[in-house]
């Protein structure tokens, strides 16, 4: 279900039902009083903004911004964040969006969450705009939104429906990627792949195998379910138990966080990395650059990726008309120390 963290009020917080208790009207009134409502008398305005000052009244913004038929709200819609990459994302996000004055209202997909309870939340607090980087639903929920009139951007995903979306060219980085490891000598390879829907893994592992069949080779697909580090460890495992005339040179995961599972594998099962097996991944995440694993892989342009997914969803809250459209940004090659030139005996 989606989730948010709210906080109880305290006890001697002042609303508009207080100050109307205390002035022996309807908090109706009271609003409308304290908006300046002309119809309102000028005594009565008087009374109630003199009350509302003595109980130390502070407006509360959301509610004046739902009056006035927006909500000044973004929605930003996560998955499950077993993937560390996700959680750069969210950082990024945060930290953007404070700069530009943005409140963001993040609604977080646990495992077995449904369309229709996110679209609740984002109904129930009436957001002017939807940021989606969940692989969950996705799709679904693009198209929900867009039948609401709330504008979406997908981060970091794509969709056939309703939606702009800005990503990192995947299939592209994934072709580069496999060319390098094509360079180094490699001809034997094993996929590390999921097995969701997520047309992130799905569009890397596209460039993956076109790539190699350009070459006139194919890969061994291993899969570990989800893009976690477990996942890789278990894709991992089955390919060390492979006999060594069948063992990869070199294993392309679809994520970061499944390479780093994949190695821990290998070497739990006594293989080297790089020397027996390179391991590439695919985000760029922090994990990645430390010298435990000092993993080669193609670096997503995080903070360029965000500031025009915001730029995108802005024009969008403030021209409804506009068309969607798709941005591909190109990502970078991080060689590591997770890969090495195969000799040949």
């Amino acid at each position: 279900m989606p989730s948010s963290i709210s906080m109880p009020a305290p006890p001697d917080r002042v609303t508009v039902v207080t100050i109307a208790r205390q002035a022996g009207v309807a908090s109706s009134t009271v609003s409308r009083a304290l908006n300046g409502d002309t119809r309102i008398s000028a005594a009565t305005r008087a009374r109630i903004a003199a009350i509302a000052l003595e109980l130390g009244y502070k407006p509360d913004a959301l509610a004046r911004t739902l009056s006035g038929g927006r909500s000044g709200l973004v929605g930003l819609v996560l998955g499950p964040v077993e993937n560390p990459f996700y959680v750069a994302m969210l950082q990024e996000v945060v930290a953007q969006a404070a700069r530009r004055g943005i409140r963001l209202l993040v609604l977080h997909l646990g495992a077995g969450a449904v369309e229709d309870e996110t679209m609740e939340a984002v109904l129930q607090y009436r957001v002017d705009g939807c940021l989606v980087t969940s692989a969950q639903l996705s799709s679904r929920i693009a198209d929900m939104c867009g039948s609401h009139g709330v504008p979406v951007v997908m981060l970091n995903r794509t969709t056939r429906l309703r939606a702009s979306s800005v990503s990192c060219d995947n299939l592209e980085g994934a072709t580069e990627i496999t060319q390098f490891l094509l360079h180094e000598g490699h001809r034997r390879f094993a996929l590390v792949g999921t097995d969701t829907s997520s047309s992130t893994a799905l569009e890397r592992e596209q460039g993956f195998t076109r790539a190699l069949a350009s070459a006139g080779l194919e890969a061994v697909r291993f899969s570990g379910g989800t893009s976690s580090w477990m996942g890789g460890y278990v894709a991992g495992e089955g390919i060390a138990a492979l006999p060594p005339a069948e063992r990869p040179h070199a294993v392309f995961a679809v994520s970061d966080i499944m390479a780093l599972g994949v190695i821990d594998a290998l070497r739990q099962n006594g293989l080297r990395v790089p020397q027996d097996v390179s391991v590439v991944g695919f985000d760029d995440i922090a994990e990645a650059a430390r010298p435990t694993y000092a993993l080669t892989t193609m670096s997503q342009p995080l903070v360029p990726m965000v500031r025009r997914g915001l730029d995108m969803l802005l024009a969008r809250m403030e021209d409804p008309a506009l068309p969607d459209e798709v941005t591909l940004l190109r990502g970078t090659l991080a060689v590591r120390g997770s890969t090495q030139a195969r000799v040949v005996a």
